[in-house]
């Protein structure tokens, strides 16, 4: 999950423990939940924190702030994406905490192997951050925009990366990374203000703005694994061009977030219908 979640777990119990900044106030308070799949329904139990605001942060972590029939339509209409949703029904994009946190994992991973940035990540959190205990297990929480300038040196952070974790809590503190601020900026706006972020070049800013936004009908033509994988699931024979991924994506709207997403995820699962 975000890169430093469960999926690294050697197993899953059917808890989702979440430790993030909850939204508003420049993320200086911290959220802690325990969410549950029951039935047809998801349940959020709030550890720590106010409920209104993090049910509402998690609903768009988890892609449940948006409407799935208008996706199973677009399966409908599309035999590719159709195909992948039977061979991962219900799956939503799940997105970063916030773009906070998002811009903060940018900086730390940029060429850096992801596995190892996700255990100083962790380092990071426990000891600047909060730690909650959830369903028996510790969690830590990111550390606050406040508290990140006073971390002026950090085991395998470089004074560049810390110079620019910095620079991404002061924009969290002036309300540049607020997702609700991004959004209304709309998707191109976004990209451009996180371009402004010392660290943050254009993939990371597309990064920031589809996977820790919540944008639904993004549609970014930069990563080679989806132009791979659309010009293998659609008969290209080659990875698809940005112009033919343009083209194909007109298909998904208004979900091509959620299709890429899909596509990336599901290529390689098998078919249940043989």
């Amino acid at each position: 999950m975000l890169g430093f979640g469960h999926r690294h777990a050697d197993r899953f119990d059917g808890v989702m423990r979440l430790a993030f900044r909850a939204d508003g106030d420049g993320y200086e308070h911290h959220g802690a939940v325990e969410v549950r799949a029951v039935a047809e329904r998801v349940e959020c139990r709030v550890v720590a924190g106010d409920p209104t605001t993090l049910r509402a942060q998690v609903a768009r972590v988890l892609s449940l702030d948006h409407d799935g029939v208008v996706f199973d339509e677009i399966g409908q209409r599309d035999p590719v994406i159709g195909r992948l949703q039977r061979r991962a029904p219900g799956l939503r994009p799940p997105l970063f905490h916030s773009p906070y946190e998002a811009a903060a994992w940018a900086v730390l991973s940029a060429r850096r192997p992801a596995r190892q940035m996700a255990d100083v990540r962790q380092r990071l959190s426990e000891e600047h951050g909060a730690v909650f205990e959830l369903a028996g297990q510790p969690v830590a929480a990111f550390p606050a925009p406040s508290q990140v300038p006073g971390v002026e040196s950090f085991a395998d952070l470089s004074p560049v990366k810390i110079e620019r974790l910095h620079a991404v809590a002061g924009a969290a503190q002036q309300g540049r990374l607020d997702a609700d601020h991004l959004q209304a900026l709309g998707p191109d706006a976004a990209v451009a203000e996180l371009l402004t972020l010392p660290g943050i070049g254009p993939l990371y800013a597309e990064l920031v703005v589809v996977r820790a936004t919540g944008f639904a009908d993004v549609l970014t033509t930069t990563e080679p694994r989806v132009l791979a994988a659309v010009g293998e699931l659609y008969g290209l024979g080659r990875p698809a061009t940005a112009p033919e991924l343009v083209e194909i994506g007109e298909g998904w709207r208004p979900r091509r977030t959620w299709a890429a997403v899909l596509i990336r995820a599901a290529q390689h699962r098998p078919d249940p219908t043989g």
